[in-house]
């Protein structure tokens, strides 16, 4: 069993996909393509944004994100401590320093009551913070669920601070009738081939309304190049290459019509079939999650991982240790029991395979295997 079976899906997609891939080959543009473009209005169009920018990875949209804010020496972005690194390390490469606020128990992401109590008195490990060197708030949609945006903008707004939406995983979910990647000032997602849209290797897209963001955002992805050996700015090369555009455009009308919804079938039967064995994921209503990955949270997790692998079934611990705790933010002055629910919920989290093209007898036995193991510990 595959823990994101891409097999099975570009078996379904074979048709499409060489044939998008085979039109790159005869044109010959590698770089810029037309493809790019193409995607770039196609997604935007389903995000509900104006300007959609396509980039080398997801990694590379958040960096280009802050440098398009303006975020630099001496600045502060509150984020979430419990995430893949990419979220906070971007930070410190524009120099600038993250701040970590707690998670919810229940959704993971960034708590908005948390933030409201920092900012009302914004005390770090390191000390206290001057309000004004704090510039942005970088909220991640985890697992395929947004943040709650309406309480953080109003947050954001009495403070006069900007909001950078990771979408890393969230890319395909809707918060209030409203797309994933819409809901910050600037919003960034991965292509990664393992993310509910992914192509074939690295690729990323920022998202804004902004134009001057967004111009921003052109210019940083290719070396500062405003027109043929004509730098205006530092940049880097941060762009998304045709081939990967194409193999997105292959997939992008089944991941619109179906997949999402497949998707949201299988995390329907693990929910009930687990239901009352393990905490399954909590969807804030009206949330709809893309499920980017299904994490389930119980005791005994490392030898539930051990069960399941010596039964054939694959596992992933997203993440087993939060980021306050990583060697490269020492310097911070975090230490053990800083943030407390980020703590607990990275010593008991396991996500199980999920993907579209997962069947009913999977799931079962999956479900089956945990039930086992539970009854043996109860």
């Amino acid at each position: 069993m595959e823990f994101c079976d891409l097999k099975r899906q570009y078996a379904h997609l074979k048709e499409k996909i060489d044939s998008r891939i085979s039109k790159v080959m005869e044109h010959g543009k590698f770089i810029n393509g037309p493809e790019i473009k193409e995607l770039e209005d196609k997604l935007a169009n389903f995000v509900g944004v104006e300007f959609a920018i396509g980039v080398s990875s997801g990694t590379d949209a958040l960096l280009a994100s802050l440098i398009a804010m303006n975020i630099q020496r001496g600045d502060y972005v509150i984020t979430t401590p419990f995430s893949f690194v990419a979220s906070s390390s971007m930070i410190p490469f524009v120099d600038a320093k993250p701040i970590f606020v707690d998670i919810s128990p229940e959704t993971f992401n960034l708590d908005a009551g948390k933030l409201q109590e920092f900012l009302s008195n914004p005390i770090s490990p390191s000390g206290r913070i001057p309000l004004e060197k704090i510039k942005s708030i970088l909220a991640v949609d985890l697992f395929g669920q947004t943040a709650d945006y309406d309480k953080i903008r109003e947050i954001a707004k009495t403070y006069g601070l900007k909001i950078i939406e990771d979408g890393a995983q969230s890319f395909g979910a809707e918060y209030k009738g409203r797309k994933a990647c819409s809901l910050g000032d600037i919003s960034a997602t991965s292509f990664f081939p393992s993310k509910p849209l992914g192509c074939y290797g690295d690729g990323g897209m920022v998202f804004t309304n902004d134009k001057i963001i967004a111009e921003k955002i052109k210019l940083i992805r290719k070396h500062g190049q405003s027109e043929r050996y004509e730098h205006t700015s530092l940049g880097f090369n941060m762009r998304l290459d045709s081939l990967q555009a194409a193999v997105l455009l292959a997939k992008l009308e089944e991941f619109i019509w179906k997949e999402i919804e497949k998707r949201r079938s299988v995390a329907e039967l693990y929910n009930q079939r687990l239901n009352g064995i393990v905490k399954t994921p909590l969807i804030s209503e009206p949330n709809r999650s893309v499920y980017a990955q299904y994490s389930i949270l119980v005791n005994n997790r490392d030898k539930l991982k051990d069960f399941l692998a010596d039964s054939g079934i694959p596992t992933a611990i997203h993440y087993p240790k939060p980021l306050h705790l990583q060697p490269i933010f020492s310097g911070l002055g975090c230490k053990k029991g800083d943030f407390p629910v980020a703590e607990d919920i990275a010593s008991r989290i396991i996500s199980l395979p999920i993907d579209a093209y997962k069947t009913e007898e999977e799931i079962n036995y999956i479900s089956d295997k945990i039930k086992e193991f539970a009854n043996g510990f109860s």
